[in-house]
C-alpha cells in the first residue's frame, strides 16, 4: 500500500524538490501540491491524503495555523528554513521537522520514522528501500565532493573531522561524526561504535564484539552493542 503524499508550500523550487525526492521512494505516491494552505484544504477534501509535507511561511494561512485548523489531520512532516517553529511544529505531533534545503538522505530518514512507527500498514522490508544513486556532498578540500551512498563503506571519527572509507577512495572531510549520522538513512547505515558508522550492506561478517566489512574489523562498542546486535541478526536464519 502506498502514501498518499501532499506537498504544501509556496516556493516552486521547493515544491520541486520534494516532488523529485517522493518519485524516488517507491513507498511514497504524491497525490497533489499545493502554494497555499487554503488550496491544501481544498485538496484534503477531494483526495485521501496520508502524509503531508507542510512549509510554514505562507500567504494568508500559516502551517501552523493550518495544522490547527484541521480537525482530522493526516501525518505532517514540516519543510522549513526557520528552525524556531521547531517546538510549536512538534507540540502539534508533527513526525518530523527538515531544515531547507532538504537533502535526500536526510528526507529519507523522515520517511523512515513514519515507516517505523507503524503509522502505515507496509510490510517491514519496504520500511528500508535503497537507492542505488542517492548521494551526499562532503566538505573536502575547499571543496563539497560528492559520495554516492552505495559506495561507502563505513565512516570512521577523527574529532572534528570524519574519514568517510569508499570502495575508490577515503575522504578526509570536516564534519563531525553525530551530524553526519543524522543526514544518512538509517536503513542504508549503522552507528556501532562513537567512532564509527557502518553501511549495512557492506558488512561480511559479525561477532558481538566486532563487525568486517571491506577487508577491515572494526570494534563494537559496549554502549552499541545491544542495538547493533538486534539489527544485524534480523536476517540471520
Amino acid at each position: 500500500m502506498k502514501i498518499n503524499c501532499l506537498i504544501v508550500d509556496d516556493e516552486p523550487l521547493a515544491l520541486d524538490l520534494l516532488e523529485t525526492h517522493i518519485e524516488a521512494v517507491n513507498d511514497l505516491q504524491l497525490v497533489g501540491r499545493c502554494e497555499n494552505a487554503l488550496d491544501a484544504m481544498k485538496m484534503l477534501r477531494a483526495h485521501s491524503v496520508d502524509l503531508i509535507f507542510l512549509d510554514i511561511q505562507m500567504p494568508t494561512l500559516t502551517g501552523i495555523d493550518f495544522i490547527k485548523s484541521l480537525s482530522r489531520k493526516p501525518k505532517i512532516i514540516m519543510t522549513t528554513a526557520y528552525k524556531e517553529y521547531a517546538f510549536d511544529a512538534f507540540q502539534l505531533d508533527v513526525v518530523d521537522y527538515l531544515l531547507k534545503p532538504i537533502t535526500f538522505g536526510r528526507f529519507l530518514k523522515a520517511i523512515n520514522k513514519v515507516l517505523h512507527q507503524n503509522y502505515f500498514p507496509v510490510q517491514k522490508e519496504a520500511a528500508a528501500p535503497v537507492f542505488e544513486e542517492a548521494f551526499i556532498y562532503l566538505k573536502a578540500d575547499k571543496k563539497s565532493v560528492k559520495v554516492v551512498l552505495k559506495d561507502i563503506l563505513y565512516i570512521e571519527s577523527c574529532r572534528d573531522y570524519v574519514r568517510v572509507h569508499t570502495e575508490q577512495a577515503s575522504i578526509l572531510a570536516h564534519h563531525r561524526i553525530s551530524t553526519l549520522e543524522e543526514k544518512l538513512p538509517e536503513s542504508l547505515f549503522l552507528r556501532i561504535h562513537r567512532s564509527f558508522i557502518v553501511s549495512k550492506n557492506k558488512v561480511s561478517a559479525f561477532t558481538p564484539s566486532s563487525v568486517e566489512l571491506g577487508g577491515k574489523v572494526l570494534s563494537i562498542g559496549r554502549l552499541y552493542k545491544e542495538q547493533v546486535m538486534e539489527v544485524l541478526s534480523e536476517r540471520m536464519i
